[in-house]
């Protein structure tokens, strides 16, 4: 029987590719990519020439069955995704799942994931989070928020520039404007950047200043604002 390999890609800098995840998409059978034009940037760059297989949330349930038949008949497969690590916000669970219930042995290599930089750099309590993602657009988005209204424990979200805003301000009515925030834009970018504060500082500078790049969002807990407005 062969194996699954979980291998994350960089978030932002190239650099941040580790020598294992390259020798593991060569010497894979098949690599599942969550956009084989993106990933096909990233193969090049690093001399790996082998196939890919598009496998995104809009085919997942489709594809899994036949990958594990693949897997099971000797492949080795190697799962990426855009950026990141497969299955945080993006494709990779359903295929994970089904390797795990048909006893596929299932490996994740250490790698880049967005949310860990940006709660280290972000100066709030690290030692226990709770990690949201990306909230609902539209129905159920109120009451997920609701549901945090009384979390101590800090918590990381995912969110595209152009409903940054909106999202700040639903936060400042729900949390208290004065909640302490770290928005990290852009990580491991050129021009990567950290903006603290509490939810109505945040909220004036990225009025005046249009947000751009991949945006996480590590607010504080419930309890942190307690101990900010002691300060």
């Amino acid at each position: 029987m062969g194996k699954l390999y979980v291998v994350p890609t960089p978030v932002g800098n190239l650099e941040d590719m580790t020598l294992r995840a390259i020798r593991v998409l060569k010497e894979a059978d098949l690599i599942l990519a969550e956009d084989t034009r993106t990933s096909g940037i990233l193969l090049k760059h690093f001399e790996i020439k082998n196939s890919m297989q598009s496998h995104h949330k809009f085919n997942e349930h489709q594809t899994v069955e036949h990958i594990v038949s693949r897997i099971k008949a000797g492949e080795t497969i190697a799962l990426i995704s855009d950026a990141g690590t497969p299955g945080i916000s993006d494709p990779g669970f359903l295929v994970v799942r089904e390797c795990v219930r048909n006893g596929i042995e299932v490996q994740c290599l250490p790698g880049a994931t967005a949310f860990v930089p940006a709660i280290v750099s972000s100066g709030l309590p690290n030692e226990r989070f709770c990690f949201e993602g990306f909230l609902p657009q539209k129905k159920g988005r109120m009451t997920r928020l609701n549901s945090l209204a009384d979390e101590t424990r800090t918590m990381i979200f995912y969110e595209s520039p152009y409903r940054l805003l909106k999202t700040l301000t639903q936060f400042a009515e729900i949390f208290g404007k004065e909640r302490p925030v770290s928005v990290c834009r852009e990580i491991s970018k050129l021009h990567e950047e950290s903006v603290r504060g509490t939810l109505e500082e945040v909220i004036k500078h990225f009025t005046e200043t249009e947000p751009r790049g991949e945006i996480v969002i590590v607010l504080g807990g419930k309890e942190e604002q307690k101990n900010n407005s002691k300060q």
